[in-house]
């Protein structure tokens, strides 16, 4: 059968021209791994405290962004406390299910050993956080182009999110210091229309089929963006308090 008479998918050359224009689609996902981002090895790259180290306790924190949960939030951070090696975290949030449990057990004749006996250790620092930025729209940029019924469209935006964290002395409840982090959220993509009227036009009708319009989106995540916050935000706070 020659060329003339075929009729071609024009979805099979949408497919195409998405691989083309799009350097980030991909057919796997690869294997997971340990994070090694570049605010992970600033935290790895700090010394290991000589000596006894800063106590250090954390409530939950608190997210004003509906796609960050406050316990994720704390959860990441208490993370990031203990990556730095700096401090002797101490985390409250889930004394009742956690140390208070085992206590009561100890207490009980239910275990073994002295626990109950002792006393929670203090802590010399308090951390407090807050999410506190979100600009869905801190920029935005687009171009579009038309050629012989082939349109294509790239936009790119930026949204912010920031951290702030406050340090408390624990014992007097005075706030001695905050850092305060923001990073850009970049979201992209492009779309493509029109994919079987420029076949017919560029073949003189010898390639047929219907209009084929696809799109690609990418964004980076939420979730990495915030990590990268909170590990900046540690890294200066080891900075500050971690001592030599």
């Amino acid at each position: 059968m020659s060329l003339r008479n075929r009729c071609f998918n024009p979805l099979l050359v949408a497919v195409l021209i998405t691989v083309l224009f799009s350097p980030l689609s991909a057919f796997a996902w690869g294997d997971p791994k340990v994070d090694d981002s570049a605010t992970t090895k600033k935290l790895e790259s700090l010394p290991y405290r000589k000596g006894p180290k800063p106590t250090v306790t954390i409530y939950q924190f608190n997210s004003t962004v509906s796609e960050i949960s406050p316990a994720s939030l704390t959860d990441m951070f208490t993370t990031a406390l203990i990556k730095s090696h700096t401090f002797a975290v101490l985390e409250r949030q889930r004394l009742e299910e956690s140390v208070y449990r085992e206590k009561q057990l100890n207490q009980q004749g239910m275990t073994k050993g002295d626990v109950a006996q002792h006393r929670l250790t203090g802590s010399d620092y308090i951390f407090v956080g807050t999410v506190t930025e979100a600009n869905a729209q801190a920029s935005r940029t687009g171009t579009a182009a038309t050629y012989k019924g082939l349109g294509v469209e790239a936009s790119g935006e930026k949204a912010e999110i920031g951290l702030d964290v406050r340090v408390l002395d624990a014992r007097t409840g005075a706030v001695l210091d905050a850092v305060n982090v923001r990073k850009k959220v970049k979201e992209g993509g492009f779309s493509v229309s029109g994919v079987g009227s420029f076949l017919s036009r560029m073949t003189k009708g010898k390639v047929r089929g219907g209009d084929v319009g696809l799109s690609h989106d990418a964004k980076e995540g939420i979730d990495k963006a915030l990590r990268a916050c909170i590990e900046e935000a540690v890294y200066e706070l080891a900075k500050r308090y971690g001592g030599s």
